[in-house]
């Protein structure tokens, strides 16, 4: 639910990596409460069973070995059929007993239509991270947050090169710019204005590759990340956690890789944003809290 109602800003911090790492360390954690869950019950219900099943079996053996052995010789064949219709009971239950078992075959298409659903979600789920864009264009591999490798400067202090780019929502056929050309560089300020609904917010997710442009040419000729280039949702997104996995975010580890958790810079920054009470509120960077951020 935190990921759906903050899907885009997290996507904003391409933040797929870690959330994609806590979500499946919680799945995990999940399948494995549902296995020992599983383990118990099955236990169980080989003991239940059991008990319902041999309770019938031992019903017709106990009628059939003296009949077998000659005691009832001397029933006619109609007393005989009525003693054995007074046990009658007892194979309908051992019936429905064995009924049971066809009635998970059910159970079983279930779980295979569950099966196939949750393959179709993984074939999507593929071909989106293979549209994404977190990658150096510079080199054209795949950037990770947390790795120590350094990645080529790029040679420009451009950021940004947009040429006749028009884009438009998803949900809409309109276009909301048209033909925009420009060069963000560093060290120049640029500020977008307009009315609500006129593209403002819809250029920065062009630009970080959550909307797909209509025309035009777009290209992030920097690195995203902490070396290159950062984009700020307009919804601050605070994921559930310790204070330090909500300082250092998104990244999984303290960054660079490389060495110590550097406890020390991360207090000066809390110091400078003036939040530095957290600390005792939390008891630590690496405190669980079990409140909401």
């Amino acid at each position: 639910m935190q990921i759906r109602v903050n899907a885009e800003s997290a996507a904003f911090y391409r933040a797929g990596k870690v959330e994609h790492m806590r979500t499946d360390r919680r799945l995990q954690t999940l399948l494995h409460t549902q296995r020992n869950l599983m383990n118990k019950e099955f236990l169980l219900y080989i003991g239940v069973n059991t008990f319902d099943y041999l309770g019938s079996i031992l019903s017709y053996i106990v009628i059939a070995i003296p009949i077998f052995a000659g005691v009832f010789n001397s029933l006619t064949p109609g007393e005989l059929s009525a003693l054995i219709s007074k046990n009658a009971f007892v194979s309908i239950y051992l019936i429905n007993g064995f009924s049971q078992l066809i009635d998970l075959s059910t159970t079983v298409s279930d779980v295979a239509g569950y099966t196939h659903r949750i393959g179709e979600l993984r074939e999507v789920m593929e071909d989106i991270i293979k549209k994404q864009c977190d990658y150096d264009p510079t080199s054209g591999e795949s950037f990770d947050f947390d790795s120590d490798v350094e990645h080529r400067a790029n040679s420009t202090d451009t950021a940004f090169i947009l040429d006749r780019l028009s884009y438009k929502s998803p949900f809409s056929d309109e276009l909301l710019v048209k033909e925009l050309s420009l060069k963000v560089t560093q060290g120049n300020s640029l500020l977008v204005v307009g009315n609500t609904g006129t593209g403002k917010t819809s250029l920065l997710r062009v630009l970080n590759r959550l909307w797909e442009s209509s025309s035009g040419y777009v290209e992030m000729t920097s690195c995203f990340g902490p070396r290159g280039i950062l984009f700020l949702p307009q919804k601050p997104y605070l994921t559930d956690g310790t204070l330090r996995e909500q300082v250092i975010y998104p990244l999984k580890d303290i960054y660079p890789v490389a060495g110590s958790p550097d406890d020390e810079r991360i207090m000066r920054f809390l110091e400078l944003a003036g939040v530095e009470s957290l600390l005792k509120r939390t008891g630590g960077l690496d405190e669980k809290v079990d409140w909401n951020w």
